[in-house]
């Protein structure tokens, strides 16, 4: 290994070879397929892939000497820029590899961190994907100052090196601190917008799933929202909530989330975890399913542990097989023995399912629509004419000094009209809510 610790990185390049590391006596050909499409969701320009199979990582390097004389050939045969290496690197494996390579090394967590930073769109996601990536930057200072260091401690003994580091440290601990009070500010207020929804008992349907399972196409079909959407790995990162109209369920907030990955940073995790706060909160979760991934039953493994990480996985869960139009299989709901719904299969892109998918989210939210008479006073006539604008009456009658109406509405809607001021006509908001 050179002795040289220190070299000029390059400024611009995204010509990349892809350092797939996996254990022994394994072919883990899904992992090499994302890693894969992470590295061009990136931007990369991939011109070479090398596998390494390790029984352990290597302390230095992570992988053998040899194979990182086989990489450094492979850079110089294809004219890389940068190399990007499939599993986490510590600090002074990241420091030695890039000495002896003459370039970029870049390892799994800070390629994610890399395209979550191009995807921010809100204020929040940016603060948020900006906090992640200078908690994984505080552990790699040291390196870009390796070579100025002098011997440590002592008056008159401290070099520029060290200066320098203790200054960056510094800094960075500073936008740190920064950063974590704008987002404790931002959190204030999702928790009051939170407690206004919890105010009006708005049901909150949180969708979840692996990145690229299709969640902003199916929250774009039920809301019309126009969520940026496509097939590319995490698409999207900023939470977007939406009120829908169910069929039983009356008004529902639909939230869209950040998709999640396999061993995704614990820095992100961290750094997301007020937009997580959604998912924790909601009543019911929408796990969606790519079912033409063949490796879905492990993409399914993967959420849950990510949603075991951020206390959501007590939620009561909805799974949604999406894509059908894909795997070939039929629109439809799965039960389990006792008949609770515990499955639909859909397709965000044709529409199909649903049907099916409404009442499921139906019978999981457990709100029925409250269809019955209703006898509603004459001097009641805020709340007749409030029953007429949410078109929930179908007939009304004069009985016995009174209006008998039939109506038809979900039971959020029922009890919103208890809160109204000014409703009279308490017997009628008894037999409503009955």
């Amino acid at each position: 290994m050179s002795n040289n610790l220190f070299f000029e990185r390059q400024e611009q390049g995204q010509r990349a070879l892809l350092l797939h590391v996996r254990e022994s006596q394994t072919n883990d050909t899904d992992s090499r397929i994302e890693f894969h499409s992470l590295a061009t969701a990136a931007g990369a320009e991939v011109v070479a892939e090398v596998d390494a199979a390790i029984k352990r990582p290597h302390p230095a390097t992570y992988v053998g000497s040899g194979k990182v004389e086989e990489v450094a050939a492979a850079i110089l045969n294809e004219e890389a820029d940068l190399v990007l290496v499939s599993s986490p690197l510590t600090p002074v494996q990241e420091r030695n590899l890039e000495a002896t390579l003459k370039c970029r090394v870049l390892d799994r967590t800070t390629l994610i961190l890399d395209i979550f930073a191009q995807r921010a769109r809100s204020h929040e996601g940016k603060l948020q994907v900006e906090l992640a990536q200078l908690k994984h930057l505080s552990t790699r200072l040291v390196g870009g100052w390796q070579h100025l260091e002098r011997q440590r401690g002592g008056i008159g003994m401290r070099g520029p090196g060290e200066t320098q580091l203790e200054t960056d440290r510094r800094l960075v601990a500073g936008r740190i601190r920064m950063l974590q009070q704008k987002l404790a500010k931002v959190d204030r207020v999702r928790q009051q917008g939170r407690r206004s929804r919890q105010r009006a008992e708005l049901p909150v349907v949180s969708i979840v799933g692996y990145t690229n399972a299709g969640k902003s196409t199916l929250f774009n079909h039920i809301t019309g929202a126009g969520v940026y959407a496509a097939d590319q790995l995490f698409a999207t990162l900023d939470t977007t909530l939406r009120r829908m109209e169910h069929p039983e369920c009356g008004r529902v907030l639909l939230s869209d989330t950040v998709g999640f990955v396999r061993d995704l940073p614990h820095e992100l995790v961290a750094a997301f975890r007020a937009t997580l706060q959604e998912t924790l909160e909601a009543d019911l979760l929408l796990h969606v399913v790519d079912s033409s991934d063949p490796a879905h039953s492990e993409r399914i493994y993967d959420v849950e542990d990510v949603l075991h990480e951020v206390g959501a996985n007590e939620i009561p869960t909805l799974m949604v097989f999406n894509k059908i139009d894909a795997s070939g299989q039929d629109a439809g709901i799965e039960r389990d023995g006792s008949g609770k719904v515990k499955a639909v299969r859909v397709s965000a892109v044709t529409a199909a399912g649903f049907e099916d998918l409404w009442q499921a989210i139906g019978e999981r939210l457990g709100r029925r629509r409250i269809q019955r008479s209703i006898h509603v006073p004459y001097a009641a006539a805020a709340l007749r004419a409030r029953l007429f604008a949410l078109g929930a009456v179908s007939d009304e009658r004069a009985e016995d000094g009174c209006m008998t109406m039939d109506v038809d509405l979900s039971s959020v809607q029922a009890r919103e009209l208890t809160r109204m001021p000014g409703i009279d006509g308490e017997t009628a908001m008894r037999e409503l809510l009955s």
